[in-house]
């Protein structure tokens, strides 16, 4: 298998500058969005770990901040996996139908 990035090939692909772009742009929107999951899901550890009474809060009879936060750390996680479908289906596959 041919795999010269510096010759602009990779395999039997041959890769244009706008292919190059369309990498870059994914990995780019991947490391964003994988970062804010990432904030979000340690952050929300780290208070449980080191700021138990905060989390204990009660806001309404019932219901803590914990009670709050833990969904909302699940609804992000498809919330961030949505905008990376949605970026997906309207510019990185509008870009691999361009370089063929």
């Amino acid at each position: 298998m041919n795999a010269n990035i510096s010759g602009k090939t990779l395999g039997k692909a041959v890769l244009t500058p706008s292919g190059v772009a369309l990498v870059k742009q994914r990995l780019k929107i991947a490391l964003v969005l994988s970062s804010a999951m990432i904030v979000i899901y340690f952050g929300f550890m780290g208070l449980f770990a080191f700021d138990k009474p905060l989390l204990g809060t009660i806001l309404a009879p019932g219901l803590s901040l914990c009670i709050v936060l833990g969904p909302l750390v699940i609804i992000s996680s498809f919330v961030l996996c949505l905008i990376y479908v949605l970026w997906a289906n309207r510019v990185f596959d509008a870009g691999i139908r361009d370089l063929r």
